[in-house]
């Protein structure tokens, strides 16, 4: 009788120890199993990409996934930026999210990332279409707002505050990149419209702050009648109202990405406008899109984002 009892609780006890090790090794595979979602932005050194990370570090905790959020440290940085996309693919991440420094240039890497199987989202810059197509690279969606309505938007706002008679700067991004090129083409046909605006000048300040202020400056030497400038995005904005507060001129100034330095500009009347695209939704969505990549659903090929003008009646309406 002992000796069955002793057999019993070996039994038992064995039995014990290895639901335990199957309890442990599941929680392990667990552990190991989390999906790694990978979001490359242009940068982080603009408040319009930290809004978007904010965005979608706050989802990616709400599904349980981890997020890895890298960005070279100029938006013009090509190169970094394809280095850290390929860096990403060799480590397997679950799914990408990009936005492009370069509509082309990106196009090698999405291939790569379609080859290991991994999903691609296209965030806020779209992908040149006919150089991924030519490549045979595909993406699984665009998140975004639509940057010619946009600068559509911007053209119209310029010729109503002009009462249709002036002289306007444009501040370009990068030429050839997909965001500033549309904003542009909305300028110029809400512009064409009115036959006594004259767009005088457009120069490149690579969206950066630093250039918007010495771009702008020698804009002001050569073009002390200029009116209005339309900034196709507001660090060149900023830029440009630094550079016009010394020249002591009264100029209409629209930006766009609607930051919080551009509304208190807006607020304080330093600045007129800015278009806003809500870049903290995009970051949601890019999220909440890749997971359900990832869990092998069916995605539309587009997700849009809203996008409005922003003035200082917006503004205290909105209360802030």
């Amino acid at each position: 009788m002992k000796s069955e009892m002793k057999t019993v609780t070996l039994f038992l006890a064995i039995l014990i120890f290895m639901l335990l090790f199957i309890s442990c090794g599941k929680s392990e595979n667990s552990s190991k199993g989390k999906k790694t979602i990978a979001f490359v932005m242009k940068t982080l050194n603009n408040p319009f990409f930290i809004d978007m990370k904010n965005g979608a570090e706050e989802i990616a905790k709400e599904y349980g996934v981890d997020l890895m959020v890298q960005a070279a440290d100029r938006e013009v940085d090509v190169e970094k930026q394809m280095q850290i996309i390929e860096n990403l693919i060799q480590r397997r991440v679950s799914a990408l999210c990009i936005t492009p420094s370069g509509s082309k240039e990106v196009v090698p890497a999405i291939v790569k990332a379609n080859e290991a199987g991994i999903p691609v989202i296209i965030v806020d810059t779209r992908v040149d279409l006919k150089t991924l197509n030519e490549s045979g690279g595909t993406i699984l969606t665009f998140v975004g707002s639509d940057n010619y309505d946009g600068g559509r938007l911007a053209g119209n706002y310029i010729t109503e505050q002009l009462s249709g008679k002036g002289s306007v700067a444009i501040l370009e991004g990068i030429p050839g990149h997909e965001t500033g090129d549309e904003r542009l083409k909305g300028f110029h046909d809400a512009v064409a419209k009115f036959k006594e605006v004259k767009i005088i000048t457009s120069q490149t300040a690579n969206w950066e702050r630093d250039q918007g202020f010495t771009v702008f400056q020698n804009i002001l030497q050569a073009h002390p009648e200029v009116d209005a400038v339309f900034a196709c995005n507001d660090m060149m904005a900023l830029g440009a109202i630094e550079a016009i507060s010394l020249s002591q001129k009264k100029i209409i100034v629209v930006g766009f990405d609607a930051i919080q330095d551009s509304r208190d500009a807006i607020l304080n009347g330093t600045m007129s406008a800015s278009i806003a695209q809500n870049p903290e939704e995009m970051g949601k969505l890019s999220i909440e899109y890749a997971v359900k990549a990832i869990n092998g659903e069916k995605i539309p090929s587009e997700i849009p984002v809203k996008i409005e003008l922003i003035t200082k009646e917006v503004l205290l309406k909105k209360g802030n």
